[in-house]
C-alpha cells in the first residue's frame, strides 16, 4: 500500500480533516502556508495560556522560561541547516524580511554604483524588489539569468552573465511557481569564482529538501516558519560570520545595543544586532516544534510522499483533455501549474472551491515568470506531507465537471 493511499501524518493536521460547505476538503495550497500540526498549536496555546512572558530581561522563572524556548529554537535551526554558529541563525518576520535586511545592510554598504545583481527568470517579487530599491538608489543594474520552457536555469548563460561587475547573486531555491529545483550549489560555487556573493531564499526548499548552509557554501540563505509547518509572522535569515559582522543594524531599538546614550550608542553582538525590539515570542517558539517535527519524520520521508503526490498529480491532470502544465523541470517538488483551454484561471480556482478543493490562482508574486510563459495566471496545485491519493482524486474530478460545464 502507497503512503499517498494511507498517509500516516494526516492525522497530525487538524485542519485536513475538514468539511467545508459540505465537501471534503482537499487542501493544495501548501506552496502559500502549510497547515500546522497539532504539537505546534498546542505549543503556542501553551505559552499564551499559561507561559506569556517576555524575553532575555525578565529574572522571573516565566521569563527564564520563554528565553530558554526561544533559544533552544536557534539551537535547533542551526542543527536543521549545519550553520556553524548559533549566532548566524538570525529570527526575522519571514524571508521577505530576510531578504530587505541584506539588500539595506550589506547591498547598500558594500555594492558601488556600476557593480550588477544577478537575479532568475522565476524569482518571487519579494527576491526582485528590494534589490531593486537599493538598485535605483545606488546605481547598480540588474540582469535576468534566463530559463528554458521546462522552466529551468539556462546554466550556460548564467556563466556568460557572470562578468566582472556581477557583485552579488540572488536565486531561488525551489520556485513557488513551478516547483523548479535549481542547482543552486553549483551556481554558488561558480558566483564564488567571479567573486561574488550569494543569496538564496530557500522558503520553498526548508521543508522539501536538505538544507546545508555549509555544504552550499552559500553567504546567505533565509527562509520562513509558516513554509516548514510553523507559525506565520517568523523566519530565519543564516550570514556567513564575517558577513554579518561587517553589515551595520537594519533597525534600531531594545536588544540589539549594547550602550545607549546621547551622544553614541554601541551594538549588540551577533544574533541579537539584527533582532531590535520584542520579537515575535509565541511564533519563535512554535517554530522549534515545528523543527522537532521535520527532524522527527525525516527528509527522506517527506521526500518519499511528496515523490509519490507528484507523479500520481502529474498523471491525473495530463489524462485531461486541454490542460497545459507550465514548468516540468527534471528535478521538480511537488508544485504543478496550469491552466485549461479556454477558462480563466480565476474561475477554475472559483469554481472547483464548491468542489471542496482548495489551490491558488494567480501570478504568484511573480508576474516576470506569467509574462515569460505568456499567461496571465496559472493555477496551481501544491501538495505536502498530510495530502493523499483522495485529495488528487478530488481535485481531477472537478476539474472534469469544470470542464463538462464549460462545452
Amino acid at each position: 500500500m502507497s503512503l499517498i493511499e494511507h498517509n500516516p501524518y494526516r492525522k497530525d493536521f487538524p485542519a485536513a480533516e475538514q468539511v467545508i460547505s459540505g465537501k471534503r476538503l482537499a487542501y493544495l495550497d501548501s506552496a502559500a502556508t502549510n497547515l500546522k500540526p497539532s504539537l505546534v498549536i498546542d505549543e503556542l496555546d501553551r505559552y499564551y495560556r499559561i507561559e506569556t512572558s517576555n524575553v532575555h530581561r525578565g529574572l522571573y522563572w516565566l521569563s527564564e522560561n520563554a528565553t530558554t524556548k526561544f533559544e533552544a529554537t536557534r539551537d535547533k535551526i542551526q542543527g536543521l541547516i549545519n550553520a556553524p554558529d548559533r549566532s548566524q541563525v538570525i529570527f526575522t518576520k519571514g524571508t521577505t524580511e530576510s531578504v530587505n535586511l541584506v539588500a539595506q545592510s550589506y547591498v547598500r554598504n558594500f555594492l558601488q554604483r556600476g557593480d550588477t545583481i544577478l537575479l532568475s527568470q522565476m524569482e518571487h517579487h519579494s527576491n526582485i524588489v528590494p534589490w531593486q530599491i537599493v538598485a535605483e538608489e545606488k546605481g547598480i543594474f540588474i540582469k535576468v539569468i534566463p530559463i528554458n520552457q521546462r522552466g529551468e536555469i539556462l546554466l550556460d548563460e548564467y556563466r556568460k552573465l557572470l562578468t566582472p561587475e556581477v557583485k552579488f547573486v540572488s536565486v531561488v531555491f525551489i520556485s513557488n511557481a513551478l516547483g523548479t529545483i535549481n542547482p543552486v550549489k553549483e551556481m554558488t560555487r561558480l558566483a564564488h569564482e567571479n567573486g561574488a556573493k550569494v543569496f538564496i531564499d530557500a522558503a520553498q526548499a526548508i521543508s522539501h529538501e536538505k538544507v546545508d548552509v555549509q555544504d552550499l557554501d552559500v553567504d546567505f540563505l533565509a527562509f520562513s516558519g509558516h513554509k516548514m509547518f510553523g507559525p506565520t509572522g517568523v523566519g530565519v535569515l543564516y550570514g556567513k560570520l564575517d558577513l554579518l559582522n561587517q553589515m551595520p543594524p537594519y533597525q534600531g531599538g531594545g536588544d540589539m545595543i549594547d550602550v545607549v546614550t546621547f551622544e553614541k550608542t554601541t551594538y549588540n553582538n551577533l544574533p541579537h544586532k539584527f533582532e531590535a525590539g520584542t520579537p515575535s515570542i509565541s511564533a519563535v517558539i512554535g517554530l522549534g516544534k515545528a523543527v522537532d517535527y521535520l527532524q522527527d519524520i525525516g527528509l527522506h520521508r517527506i521526500h518519499e510522499i511528496e515523490t509519490q503526490l507528484l507523479a500520481y498529480a502529474t498523471e491525473k491532470l495530463k489524462s485531461i483533455p486541454g490542460l497545459k502544465i507550465y514548468g516540468e523541470a527534471e528535478h521538480k517538488a511537488s508544485v504543478i501549474s496550469f491552466g485549461l483551454e479556454g477558462i480563466h484561471p480565476h474561475d477554475i480556482a472559483a469554481l472547483i472551491d464548491k468542489e471542496g478543493v482548495a489551490i491558488r490562482t494567480g501570478h504568484h508574486c511573480a508576474q516576470p515568470l506569467m509574462k515569460f510563459f505568456d499567461v496571465p495566471a496559472t493555477c496551481r496545485a501544491s501538495m505536502s506531507i498530510y495530502n493523499n491519493k483522495a485529495d488528487i482524486d478530488q481535485l481531477y474530478l472537478a476539474l472534469v465537471k469544470l470542464k463538462k460545464f464549460f462545452e
